[in-house]
């Protein structure tokens, strides 16, 4: 097996295929250092979030709605199995299952929060819980609170321990990792490098935003940024007056993403979405430094806890949008591919990695006939559709929050937007 990419989807396939068959000989080439990129950098939910609801699953092509829900069951036990396969490996990722509050500060949050909790009912497990104020104060204090969504299945992690814990573990297994090492194109049986072709029976694109790099893929998927700003560790005195005690992870029910936690040395680490898509997907280190974003989530986290505290790191990074929102894993001619998770793959990514072995071992399982397994998103529009489209759309975000904020009404422009931003 060659797998491209060491981030947390290269990894976990690697790891389950060399537990199932240790006579396998996996090879997994990155072209910088394993969990560079979004699996090194991301906000640390291991959650059971996916990004399309289970009413669009269901309407995917041979789907039913039974499907749809077996899969957001199989999110809530991938949660668990993170947490099972880090305390097994002795992978110190700082691993608490605290669940996740998502505020709701406005109205027209509070009217979304409601009709999310009626879905959830009708669509699973009835794990989505709504709170009222005081329930709400019991988990975490923030400012203008009229009540708030919980679900218990949500981890906060350390995501930089997790993929280098995870990235020593395989290369015990016998797995070999080479770093520096980029793959510039993937066809059936190999991956081409600048030194020379690397042979395989079957070959994993684990590549997610880093995608449209590769030959013939630059449209499969976007790179959209998210960035991330923590502050210095925070006094017993401002905990008190915060709580997160069981350290849920915290949002809120804005339209542009907004996420957050405790860590375990006593900081904020929290991040949004804001900045600028860029032209033919482009990705580039100067672009996880974007100040007018850095300082709008920290003005948004003073605001959201009535605090002052100093912000002592930013840093940002790219994760990978299909046209259509939805993640897919699958298995053709011998390439195998997963991704496109939208920011929800600190535990997708372990469903993945199950997965893309159940399908590579040739084994009929109850995951390979999850909804999401051979799905193909249509790919992006050209230049400069693409471009106008998604900073359109992120833009309009911020416009549809200003508009709730001054209407106290759901807002018009995220309706219209809706079919742009896959919902």
């Amino acid at each position: 097996m060659v797998i491209v990419g060491a981030g947390y989807t290269g990894l976990w396939t690697a790891y389950y295929l060399a537990k199932a068959d240790p006579a396998l000989r996996i090879v997994v080439l990155e072209a910088e250092t394993a969990g560079f990129g979004a699996s090194g950098r991301n906000g640390g939910w291991c959650s059971a979030l996916f990004p399309v609801s289970s009413r669009r699953l269901a309407a995917l092509p041979g789907s039913t709605r039974e499907a749809a829900i077996e899969l957001h069951r199989a999110m809530q036990a991938s949660v668990n199995e993170v947490g099972l396969v880090s305390a097994a490996e002795g992978i110190d990722c700082d691993y608490h299952k605290g669940g996740t509050v998502v505020l709701a500060r406005t109205r027209a949050q509070l009217a979304r929060a409601r009709a999310e909790v009626d879905a959830a009912a009708d669509w699973g497990p009835g794990d989505l819980h709504f709170l009222g104020p005081d329930e709400v104060a019991s988990k975490v204090r923030a400012t203008k609170v009229l009540g708030a969504t919980f679900t218990p299945h949500c981890a906060a992690i350390h995501p930089g321990k997790l993929v280098r814990g995870l990235a020593a573990v395989v290369e015990r297994l016998g797995v070999t990792i080479h770093e520096r090492t980029p793959v510039t194109r993937i066809v059936r049986g190999r991956a081409v490098t600048p030194y020379g072709l690397v042979r395989a029976d079957f070959v994993v694109r684990a590549t997610e935003g880093f995608t449209p790099g590769l030959d013939g893929l630059s449209r499969a998927v976007a790179p959209v940024y998210s960035l991330m700003v923590a502050t210095e560790p925070l006094s017993d005195e401002v905990w008190d007056r915060i709580g997160l005690v069981d350290r849920p992870t915290f949002s809120d029910h804005r339209h542009l993403i907004i996420y957050g936690q405790r860590t375990a040395d006593g900081r904020l680490a929290f991040g949004g979405r804001g900045a600028p898509y860029h032209f033919r997907s482009r990705i580039k280190p100067g672009f996880d430094d974007v100040p007018r974003v850095f300082k709008g989530l920290q003005k948004a986290l003073r605001e959201l806890f009535d605090i002052s505290p100093e912000f002592t790191h930013a840093w940002g990074g790219p994760l990978g949008v299909p046209r259509d929102w939805c993640a897919s894993a699958g298995l053709e001619r011998g390439v195998a591919w997963a991704g496109g998770y939208v920011g929800d793959g600190v535990s997708t990514t372990n469903l993945a990695g199950r997965t893309l072995r159940d399908l590579i071992l040739e084994r009929d399982t109850a995951l390979t006939r999850l909804p999401w397994v051979g799905h193909r998103s249509r790919t992006w529009e050209p230049e400069p559709l693409r471009w106008l489209g998604i900073n359109a759309g992120l833009r309009a975000m911020t416009l549809a929050d200003l508009e709730e904020r001054v209407t106290r009404r759901n807002s018009l422009i995220a309706r219209l937007m809706a079919p742009l931003l896959g919902g």
